[in-house]
């Protein structure tokens, strides 16, 4: 006599359907995998370097593709980005390094021609003086995730093939080995984060180890990110741009000297005249009238080389500025709230951690964690839900403390 089949019988069976495909995911991808040993070794790896490099990776990382595939709900507010960048601790930790480096950093200077500041400040946002290395839940497998991108990813696919033949040469070369090549999900490595194709450009031994270590040996890192400044046309002794105040009418777009931005009323915000009067520049307003204005020379446009992006290039230059002694934009960013200092963010997060409404580092910088944790925290309270690491909101924290 026929009989349905019981509940459990039902679940097992879901799990083995739901496990199938799972299953053909892996299998496809160690086909993948050797299919593109046959593409490597054309391009000259040998089959050990391969098969070293792919010991134990049978599937790809799920990680890797969710972080791919990651859209975020907003664009972080110009406040938000340049305050998590150019804040107290990493100008502190900059001056403390570049004190500790000095012999180094004069070493790649001479070689370069790039200021100490500049490769300091780029280090901080690339990976927090080092820092984000040894932090397990983002540091991977470089071949793994280069392999998973180029396997599952449809837009990435030729990024991962082409960036995984040259980890692959990496290897090769004896720069690294297998345990040490990490990196980011998208493949960018070391101290200063560069993804094996510009590593190949780039790459520089100044410690003399005959090794290029961007891993370990924090001067070889340095020494790189130089390089690929200098190969890109870094002018030495230049500064990167100027902070500016402007008139109120209307301004051309587009590169005009020093000397023409004076006469259409741009003026330096120290009242100090321009040097090299005939160097052209471009007009910046990161967050249009209502925030600072800059003039941006030739060594902003060669950071961009980095990373094509203006508000990194503005980060990287406002914080080589500070590490260098400066003291900082004379008109601040535009926002809708008190603002507070690095020390004070980092309490606001020590005290929505003891309420369990946080669960981030204390690091000072105000991310999705922490605004998350604020928003819980106003809400618990029954205040307006905005989320913004503010004096207010500080307050009320020590209040209920």
């Amino acid at each position: 006599m026929y009989r349905l089949p019981g509940f459990h019988s039902l679940f097992l069976l879901f799990l083995l359907l739901i496990a199938i495909p799972a299953i053909a995911a892996d299998k496809g991808f160690e086909q993948w995998v050797q299919d593109f040993r046959k593409t490597a070794l054309k391009e000259g790896i040998s089959p050990e370097v391969f098969d070293r490099a792919f010991a134990g990776i049978d599937s790809p990382d799920q990680w890797v593709l969710d972080k791919a595939s990651y859209q975020p709900e907003f664009k972080a507010p110009v406040w938000q980005y340049f305050d998590n960048r150019v804040q107290q601790r990493a100008i502190r930790m900059g001056r403390a390094k570049k004190e500790e480096l000095q012999p180094w950093l004069d070493k790649i200077e001479q070689r370069f021609g790039v200021s100490p500041n500049v490769l300091l400040a780029i280090w901080s946002i690339e990976s927090s003086f080092g820092a984000i290395l040894d932090n397990e839940k983002v540091i991977r497998n470089v071949v793994r995730s280069l392999a998973t991108l180029a396997y599952a990813d449809p837009k990435r696919s030729k990024f991962g093939r082409q960036q995984l033949l040259a980890a692959l040469k990496i290897l090769q070369s004896g720069d690294v080995d297998e345990k040490h090549l990490v990196g980011s999900w998208a493949g960018a490595m070391g101290h200063t984060q560069f993804i094996p194709t510009s590593y190949q450009a780039y790459a520089v031994d100044i410690d003399g180890d005959g090794k290029r270590d961007i891993w370990n040996s924090v001067p070889d890192a340095l020494a790189t990110a130089a390089s690929l400044l200098s190969n890109n046309g870094w002018r030495q002794g230049e500064t990167w741009g100027y902070e500016v105040t402007i008139p109120e009418r209307k301004l051309p777009a587009g590169k005009l000297t020093l000397r023409e931005w004076e006469k259409l009323g741009v003026k330096r915000v120290n009242g100090k005249a321009f040097p090299r009067p005939d160097d052209k520049a471009e007009l910046k307003l990161p967050a249009g009238r209502e925030g600072p204005a800059f003039l941006m020379l030739k060594n902003f446009f060669v950071i961009k080389r980095y990373n094509n992006s203006d508000r990194y290039a503005t980060a990287v230059g406002l914080l080589a500025d500070q590490i260098g002694g400066g003291k900082g934009l004379v008109k601040d960013w535009p926002r809708p709230f008190t603002p507070i200092n690095t020390s004070e963010v980092e309490e606001v997060q020590k005290l929505l951690k003891q309420r369990g409404l946080y669960e981030g580092e204390i690091d000072g910088k105000a991310g999705s964690g922490t605004r998350k944790g604020i928003q819980a925290f106003e809400k618990s309270i029954g205040v307006e839900v905005q989320g913004y690491p503010s004096k207010e909101v500080l307050e009320q924290l020590r209040k209920r403390s």
